[in-house]
């Protein structure tokens, strides 16, 4: 469960730009084809949803390390971007883990509760954001494919981003 809460953090806070969370839930979106021209710039396995030119957060690189991530490793996220606007109390994220065809978990997740577990809090101002956490992944991960979906909105429901991580191989 603390890879998922993990997966599930890090698509999150990436969505505002950030990674781990024990306590993390998903709800759905359909998942799309991953293809060159939707990759997240970085060593990551992350895409976007769609087309992310209107959305709020503009991500400029995602680094993990080890990538792909292995169980009972540390693993290290070094992310950069930036808001076009404020985040304010009552953002929040739709998730959704699966585990190969299997959904694990889907909700729907407050986003200012959750970042607090990047070391970042609410409201996020606007403007260039940077993040570096390090996530010890456990041991006891189940080998398989693990695929994670973070639909992220503003309390007024205009979207933030829309991230992916399919086929994540442990």
């Amino acid at each position: 469960m603390k890879f998922l809460s993990t997966a599930a953090t890090l698509l999150v806070c990436l969505a505002p730009l950030s990674a781990t969370a024990r306590s993390l839930n998903f709800l759905g979106s359909s998942q799309t084809a991953i293809t060159a021209d939707k990759a997240v710039e970085g060593d990551n396995p992350l895409t976007y949803c769609s087309d992310p030119s209107g959305d709020i957060l503009k991500i400029n690189s995602v680094d993990l390390s080890p990538n792909p991530p292995a169980a009972g490793q540390s693993l290290t996220i070094k992310a950069k971007g930036s808001l076009r606007q404020e985040i304010e109390k009552g953002a929040y994220v739709l998730l959704q883990v699966k585990y190969g065809l299997i959904t694990l978990i889907r909700q729907q997740a407050d986003l200012c509760d959750q970042i607090v577990n990047v070391d970042l809090k609410c409201p996020l101002n606007k403007g260039d954001m940077a993040l570096v956490k390090q996530v010890d992944l456990p041991k006891q991960i189940p080998p398989g494919k693990y695929s994670v979906h973070a639909d992220v909105y503003t309390k007024d429901d205009v979207r933030i981003t829309c991230l992916e991580a399919n086929n994540i191989q442990f």
